[in-house]
This record gives C-alpha cells, sequence and structure tokens, in this order.
C-alpha cells in the first residue's frame, strides 16, 4: 500500500510566510511516510485582494515557488502535487490558475490548469474568479507507482463529467479553497460522490481558516475511499492528514459493484 496525504493551510499574502508553512507541513507529512503529498488551491498566495496574484505570476519552468515544489518534491523523495499556483497566461490582467506535479527525483512530472472557474454572489459574499483568471481547456492526469491520480482543483469538484473524461483513476486529487458558506453545504457530499461514482480514493488538501484578506474557508481537508468513506478529515487550521491507498480494496469494490463496466454512455 502507498501513504498518501494533504496539507491543509491558511494561506497569507506573503509567499515567503506561505512556503516556510509549506516546507514544515510538507515535512511533517513524508516523515509520517507519505509517498505522495497534495498542497492546497492558493497555497502560496492568498491576497487582500484577487489581484494580488498577478505580481507572483511565475512562467512555466522559472520562479521561486516552482524552486520550493520541485525543491521539497527531491528533498524527501516524495510524489508532490503543488495545490496551485499563478502561471503567466499571456492575457493582460489574468494568470492561469495551475495545479504542477513533481516526481521523487524533482523534475516536473504534470500540470493541470484550472478549467471551471468560480463564481458566487448571495448577500454581502460575492467571487468572480473570471475577473483574473484565465480558464484551462485540458482533462489531466498522472501516472503515480499505485495507478492514474486525476487532477482537478476546488470548483472542478461541481462537474462530474469532468472526472468521467479523466478515465479510470486510483486516486483523484482536489485541492481547494472552498469558501466557508459554500463548504459547509457541498463539500463533504460533493467529495464523497466523486469517490462513490469513480470508485476510487479522492484525497483534497483544503484551506482551512480565517484569512488576512476576511475570507473564511471550509477546510476539511479528507481522504475518502472508493466506498465514500472518509478514512481522515481535518476540520480546521494547519495540519496533515494521511491514509492509505489500497488496491485490493479498489479491485473489491469494482468487482463487486461493477458500475464502471455498466456504463452505457
Amino acid at each position: 500500500m502507498n501513504t498518501v496525504a494533504a496539507v491543509q493551510m491558511v494561506s497569507s499574502p506573503s509567499v515567503d510566510e506561505n512556503m516556510a508553512s509549506a516546507r514544515r507541513l510538507v515535512a511533517q507529512a513524508a516523515a509520517g511516510g507519505a509517498s505522495l503529498v497534495l498542497l492546497p488551491e492558493y497555497w502560496a498566495i492568498m491576497g487582500q485582494n484577487d489581484a494580488d496574484k498577478l505580481a507572483h505570476a511565475e512562467a512555466p519552468g522559472a520562479g521561486p515557488i516552482q524552486a520550493c515544489m520541485a525543491e521539497l518534491a527531491r528533498e524527501h523523495h516524495i510524489w508532490l502535487i503543488g495545490g496551485t499556483l499563478p502561471l503567466v497566461s499571456g492575457q493582460d490582467g489574468k494568470v492561469l490558475n495551475t495545479t504542477l506535479v513533481y516526481d521523487p527525483q524533482g523534475r516536473a512530472a504534470g500540470r493541470y490548469d484550472k478549467i471551471h472557474l468560480f463564481g458566487f454572489s448571495r448577500g454581502g459574499e460575492s467571487y468572480d474568479e473570471s475577473r483574473t483568471i484565465v480558464p484551462g481547456a485540458q482533462v489531466a492526469s498522472i501516472e503515480a507507482p499505485f495507478g492514474r491520480v486525476g487532477l482537478s482543483v476546488c470548483y472542478d469538484l461541481r462537474f462530474p463529467e469532468l472526472y468521467r473524461a479523466m478515465g479510470t483513476c486510483a486516486l483523484i486529487v482536489v485541492p481547494a479553497a472552498f469558501t466557508h458558506t459554500t463548504g459547509q453545504a457541498h463539500w463533504e457530499v460533493l467529495l464523497r460522490a466523486r469517490a462513490i461514482e469513480n470508485q476510487c480514493y479522492v484525497l483534497a488538501a483544503a484551506q482551512g481558516g480565517l484569512h488576512p484578506n476576511g475570507r473564511r474557508t471550509w477546510g476539511h481537508s479528507m481522504l475518502i475511499d472508493p466506498w465514500g468513506e472518509i478514512k481522515a478529515v481535518l476540520p480546521e487550521g494547519e495540519g496533515v492528514i494521511k491514509g492509505e491507498i489500497d488496491p485490493l480494496l479498489l479491485d473489491s469494490v469494482r468487482a463487486a459493484l461493477p458500475a464502471l463496466q455498466h456504463r452505457t454512455m
């Protein structure tokens, strides 16, 4: 079996502070035996306003945020799935919200640009990621030692067709920064649904607490097994959750209830 871990953070506008927190928490996950570690969405910067991330956008393969992730993967000899960071998009005033993957040698091993951009407005709470982010266009996955890992980010969780397009996965990852409002209502049920319908593990790394910009995120980073059972969860605050990817359980669930084979469309 393989141990996987999700890092939960309460990121700030300071990239240096966030990188220091990530170093400490990833080291904790690796010391606990994790061979794959997932960081949350916006782990490197949660600005005072949405436009703050533009100043920290990096070109692919260059920049301190990417250097930090590559170093962490290499130092701890882990697969590191780097939540998201801002990458240059080619459009003025907008970035890509990108997940980058590094192998245990610190080499770039995968990339996913977030496709679905969050928009929500109710009462005094309003978000519109499309103002500063360009959507991605490609479904993405990587091949880890224990099987295919499907890459998704936060709001993608509401679009099950994205996960079907990944093919058969052993694990789906969901780095996220769900708001407290939407997370309280929908986070757990959506994560469990994606695990059940795709008969795979789901690992979600969340932002979880009150940020300096006043935003409150839901947290509840968790690992869910292919039967939909929650194996680990961290309600709020910084920390690490971990658990095992059990190939025998994957096989037994799919054999007992061969729903993936029963698909007709």
